[in-house]
């Protein structure tokens, strides 16, 4: 595996699991795809370390199951900011 490859890895683990953000946070902070993210830490993660695969695959489980919340949340947002505008 090429150098730049675990060492973007790592750096991309460390955050979301440090941070508890989303693969798509973790994108837009790195200037990555978010198919690269998950790609980094589903294929190549657990190849280079086990237990931080396995915090990182936790977070993903919970920000599997939050994500209708944020969804509504957002989505109830997005009107009420557009309803005071009126």
């Amino acid at each position: 595996m090429k150098p730049y490859i675990v060492r973007r890895t790592l750096e991309c683990a460390h955050y979301i699991v440090d941070r508890q953000t989303t693969v798509r946070e973790t994108a837009k902070h790195y200037g990555l795809g978010k198919s690269t993210v998950h790609a980094y830490l589903t294929v190549y993660l657990p190849l280079i370390d086990k237990k931080l695969s396995a915090k990182v695959l936790d977070l993903f489980a919970l920000n599997q199951s939050e994500k209708h919340l944020r969804g509504g949340n957002s989505t109830r947002l997005k009107y009420a900011h557009s309803s005071s505008k009126v």
